[in-house]
C-alpha cells in the first residue's frame, strides 16, 4: 500500500533530488522554459509554483524562504524582480508542461516546462479576459434597466 506517499523520488537520494530540483528551478527562472523528462517536469512544477507564489509578496522573510530552496542569489533576485511582476494578477498555475515525444537514446517521455506568462505564441491569439464576478455581472445588467425605466417615465 502506498498511502501518503505523494513525492516522486525520481530514483535519487533526498539530497541529490533537492539539489537537482533547485538547479532546474533556477534554470527555469533564468531561461523561462526548459526541456526535461515528464516526471522531472511534474516534480519541478510542485517545487517551483509555491516559490512563485511567495515571490508575489516581496518581504525579507519570503526572500529568505525562497533562497533556502533555490540556493542561488541571482535566481531569487530575478524571481522577485521580473517574474513576480509578470504573474502578479494570476491566482496560480504559473507553469505549463507540454509533452514533446520520446527521447532518441532511451525512449524517455520528454516535456517542455515553461512559465505561462512568458510565452508570446500562446498568449498572442487569446484576448485578455476581464475578471468579473457574479456580483459585478448582476449590477451591470441592473443599471441599464433602471436607466431605461426612468427615461420611459419622463416621456
Amino acid at each position: 500500500m502506498r498511502h501518503g506517499k505523494k513525492i516522486n523520488h525520481l530514483g535519487r537520494k533526498t539530497a541529490h533530488r533537492k539539489s537537482m530540483l533547485a538547479n532546474m528551478a533556477c534554470s527555469l527562472i533564468e531561461h523561462k522554459r526548459i526541456n526535461t523528462t515528464v516526471a522531472k517536469a511534474k516534480a519541478l512544477r510542485q517545487f517551483v509554483e509555491p516559490l512563485v507564489t511567495k515571490s508575489k509578496n516581496d518581504t525579507t522573510h519570503n526572500r529568505r524562504i525562497v533562497f533556502a530552496r533555490l540556493r542561488q542569489k541571482d535566481a531569487v533576485t530575478e524571481l522577485f524582480r521580473d517574474v513576480a511582476v509578470k504573474v502578479g494578477d494570476r491566482p496560480g498555475g504559473y507553469t505549463r508542461i507540454i509533452k514533446l515525444g520520446n527521447r532518441l537514446g532511451d525512449n524517455a517521455d520528454m516535456a517542455m516546462i515553461e512559465l505561462v506568462d512568458y510565452n508570446e505564441v500562446y498568449n498572442a491569439g487569446k484576448p485578455t479576459k476581464k475578471k468579473s464576478t457574479r456580483r459585478g455581472k448582476s449590477s451591470k445588467t441592473e443599471a441599464p434597466l433602471v436607466a431605461e425605466t426612468t427615461s420611459n417615465e419622463e416621456e
